[in-house]
C-alpha cells in the first residue's frame, strides 16, 4: 500500500473493496461466510484487548487502526463456509498472535498474518479446508464436494481439458464455476483500490503477468498434461483476493519499485509451481510467505542503490 494516508483510512478502503467479493462469495457458497467472518473479527478484539493488555496500553491504541479486523476478515474469506467455529478462533489467534504480535505488531512483521493463520489450519485441517460446496448448491445433500475445481484439474488423470470440461462438474466457462464470479468480485474490489492509490500496482499487476506467461507455456492447447489456460488461472482458486488483498501488504512487501516487480514475480512463479508441481491444488497463501521470506534480501539486493524507497 501506499501514500501517506492514515492507517485507518487505509483500511477502510480495503474494507469496502473487499465487500463485491465478499458478497458473490456468500452468494455462492452460503450463510457461512458470514458467520466465518463474524467468528474471525469478533475473536480478533478479544484477543487485541487480550493482547493490549499483556502489553499494558489501552485496547483501543491496538484497535483503532482495523488492521486486526482486516486480517481476521482476509482468513475468514480464505476458509470453507463450513469450517467449525473453533478453527476459525484459533486460525484467528495464530493469525494475530504468532503472525503479527510476535514480530512487535502492526507494521513490524514480517510475514502476512492472516496467510500464516490459514497456514497452520491448512496444515492441520487439510481435509477441513478441502470441503468446498458446490457454488450454488449450499443446503442440498450433494451439495458439498471434498475438492475444489483446482483439486479436479489437477487430479484428472488421463482427460483433456475438454473432455474435463464436458464431463466433470463444477466448471464453468473458463474457470471453476462460480469461482468466476468470486475472483471477478475481488477483482473488481482490487481496482478499486489501485485507482485510489491504497495498493502499488505493479505488485498484483506483475504477479497476474507472470501467471499468465507461465500457464500459457504450459497450457499446451489444452491436452491431457495440460497445467491450465490463463484465464482458468486467472478466475479459479483465491488468484484475485491474493494478487490485490494479500500480496500487497506493505509491511510485508519490499520497499522499492523494482524490489516489489521482483517480488511479484517470484509470487507468481511460485504459485504456478505449487499448482502443477505440488500436492497442494491452490498456493496462494505458501507462494505470499516464500516470498515475505525473500522480500528482505530483495530489499538488500534490487534497485536499493538506484532507487529510494517508496
Amino acid at each position: 500500500m501506499i501514500g501517506p494516508r492514515a492507517p485507518t483510512v487505509v483500511m477502510a478502503t480495503v474494507l469496502v473493496a473487499l465487500l463485491p467479493g465478499a458478497i458473490i462469495q456468500a452468494t455462492l457458497f452460503g450463510i457461512g461466510t458470514w458467520m466465518n467472518a463474524a467468528a474471525a473479527a469478533g475473536s480478533a478484539v478479544g484477543i487485541e484487548a487480550l493482547v493490549a493488555r499483556l502489553r499494558g496500553i489501552a485496547p483501543t491504541a491496538l484497535l483503532r487502526d482495523g488492521s486486526a479486523v482486516l486480517t481476521a476478515l482476509l482468513l475468514a474469506l480464505s476458509l470453507p463456509p463450513d469450517v467449525p467455529v473453533g478453527v476459525v478462533v484459533i486460525g484467528t489467534l495464530i493469525a494475530l498472535g504468532l503472525g503479527k504480535h510476535a514480530f512487535g505488531g502492526l507494521g513490524a512483521n514480517r510475514f502476512n498474518p492472516a496467510m500464516v493463520g490459514y497456514a497452520v489450519l491448512l496444515l492441520s485441517y487439510p481435509a477441513l479446508l478441502a470441503a468446498w460446496p458446490n457454488p450454488g448448491a449450499v443446503g442440498n445433500v450433494d451439495g458439498i464436494t471434498g475438492a475444489t475445481p483446482l483439486d479436479v484439474f489437477k487430479h484428472r488423470g488421463a482427460l483433456t481439458v475438454a473432455d474435463l470440461w464436458t464431463h466433470a462438474r463444477g466448471f464453468g466457462a473458463f474457470g471453476g464455476a462460480g469461482w468466476e464470479w468470486l475472483n471477478a468480485g475481488y477483482l473488481l474490489g482490487g481496482v478499486v483500490l489501485i485507482a485510489r492509490r491504497v495498493i502499488d500496482w505493479r505488485i498484483p499487476v506483475t504477479m497476474l503477468a507472470t501467471l499468465g506467461v507461465l500457464a500459457t507455456v504450459g497450457y499446451d492447447a489444452g491436452s491431457s498434461a495440460s497445467l491450465g489456460s490463463p484465464l482458468y488461472h486467472y478466475f479459479s482458486g483465491a488468484t484475485m483476493l491474493g494478487a490485490f488483498f494479500v500480496a500487497t501488504d506493505p509491511a510485508t512487501c519490499p520497499t522499492t519499485r523494482r524490489g516489489r516487480v521482483v517480488f511479484a514475480v517470484l509470487i507468481g512463479a511460485t504459485l504456478f509451481l505449487i499448482r502443477s508441481a505440488s500436492n497442494y491444488p491452490d498456493g496462494v497463501a505458501f507462494a505470499v510467505l516464500l516470498a515475505n521470506a525473500a522480500s528482505p534480501l530483495i530489499d538488500q539486493t534490487v534497485g536499493r542503490r538506484r532507487e529510494e524507497p517508496l
